[in-house]
This record gives structure tokens, sequence and C-alpha cells, in this order.
């Protein structure tokens, strides 16, 4: 129901269990980014290998199958961002889209924090006799570089599309069909990621030499969006039970109300 000014929680909840909810959201959303940075595209896993049935083979494209197998191989450092897009879904529904947009962009600080940090690491003279992986880390910086300016890049244009597309069906809807806005913006927002990040990754060299080609690569976008995407279907259940959950935190600035247990019934 919109009205006419903010909703009034008739069982506001303490300042400081507001605070260490919206403060545990974000450090799920920062940890999982700077993580999912790091290790990036430094391994990639194959999260499951199914044979298809014949009626499912037109439907599934010939880039990501081996005639009638499908495997699923995607970036281990793909696993954190379902993460963050739980986070920024969660804030935007309880806090407000403003908190939200102040998350991916603090997001983004962060991540030229780090790279700063790493570099000067990098380039600082090593103490001979005393690290013992200085291997180890010039590899994992020489991927993380890569890896956190192009995701940089794809991350702030992904989670700014995810944030606006939320709010945009929320308006839309009336503050209804909370399914409609989680999926709406997430599965959009994750195949602009997917596309991007990838990209930037293969025209800079930075996917393996076996990524040597557009198929290859497309293989690869395909994959991790339809992780992104089935990640997103699995998340909505989640979404919900902890928007219920979490109802007396509310405080949508746009004046919507949360679904009550009998609406969110028939809330499609």
């Amino acid at each position: 129901m919109n009205q006419s000014g903010p909703i009034e929680n008739k069982n506001p909840v303490p300042g400081y269990r507001r605070d260490a909810l919206f403060l545990g959201l974000c450090a799920i959303f920062l940890t999982a980014l700077v993580m999912g940075n790091i290790i990036g595209t430094t391994k990639f896993i194959q999260l499951l290998s199914l044979d298809l049935p014949g009626w499912m083979l037109p439907l599934v494209p010939v880039q990501v199958r081996d005639g009638s197998t499908y495997s699923m191989v995607i970036p281990v450092g793909l696993l954190a961002f379902p993460f963050t897009f739980f986070a920024t879904d969660l804030i935007s529904e309880l806090f407000g889209r403003k908190k939200a947009q102040m998350l991916v962009l603090t997001g983004f600080v962060m991540n030229l924090f780090m790279l700063g940090i790493m570099t000067a690491n990098y380039y600082l003279p090593d103490a001979p006799g005393v690290s013992a992986g200085t291997t180890l880390f010039d590899g994992v910086y020489g991927f993380m570089v890569a890896n956190t300016i192009g995701s940089m890049i794809a991350y702030l244009v992904a989670q700014t599309v995810d944030v606006q597309l939320f709010h945009f069906w929320k308006r839309f809807t009336k503050g209804r069909h909370l399914w409609l806005r989680n999926n709406g913006s997430t599965m959009v927002s994750q195949l602009v990621d997917s596309t991007a990040i990838l990209s930037l990754l293969y025209f800079t060299g930075n996917l393996g030499d076996e990524v040597t080609g557009l198929a290859a690569l497309i293989i690869l976008i395909l994959n991790s969006y339809v992780f992104k995407f089935l990640s997103a279907l699995f998340d909505t259940p989640v979404i919900y039970a902890a928007v219920y959950k979490l109802r007396n935190y509310y405080e949508d600035p746009e004046g919507y109300e949360l679904p009550r247990r009998a609406d969110a019934a028939a809330d499609g």
C-alpha cells in the first residue's frame, strides 16, 4: 500500500540493533566483494556436469555443452558474488535506495584502497631471508590487479543497475511483488556484470592461455550467468524469509509497506 509519507514502524527496534543489522549486511557485502576480487580467476572450478535429455538440447546453447553433456565451469571468485547481490537487495528493501547506493560506492572505494595497499606492498623492496612467499605474493598480485580493475568497472555499473532496477520495480508495483524486484534487478545486473568483467579480462589477456577466442569467452559468460541466474532464483525465498523476519527494522523512506504473511502467499 502506497502512503503519502514514510511508513511508521509500529514495533521499532533500538537504534543500535538497526545499526548492527546494517553494518552486518555491509560487512557481508564488502567481504565477499574484496575476497572475490583477490582470488578472482586464479582458479576455475567445475561445479557440475549433467547429461541432458534430448528435449532440453534445443534450449541449451551449444557453446556450453559437449554434445548432450553440460558442464558448469566458473572462476572461483564468482562464488562470493551472490552474497553481494543478496546484501544490496536486503538493504534496498529494509533501508531504502540511498543506503544501498551508498554501500555500492563504498565498495568501489574499498577496492581502490585495497589496490593501493597491495600495489605499495608489491613495489616496496623485499627483505632477503625473511619473506617466505614472495613468488606467491607476486602471482596473486598479478591476477588481483587485472581482476580488481576490471571488476571495479563492471561492479560499479552492475550494482548501480541492480539498485536502480530494484527501486524501479518497487515503484512500478507500488511496493508489492518482492519476488519481481529481487529477481528482475539481480538477473539483469548479473548479466551486465558477467559480460563486462569477463570481456575486460579477455581483451586484456587475463583469462589464461586456453581462452583464445570469442567462442571460449561466450562459454565463460554463459556459465557465469547461469550460475548467477540460479543463485538469484534460490535467493528469492531467502530474501522473503529475511524480510519477514526483519520486518521491524523496516524504514523505507519511499513509503511502501512490507508484505504481511498473508500477502506473501498471494504476492505473485
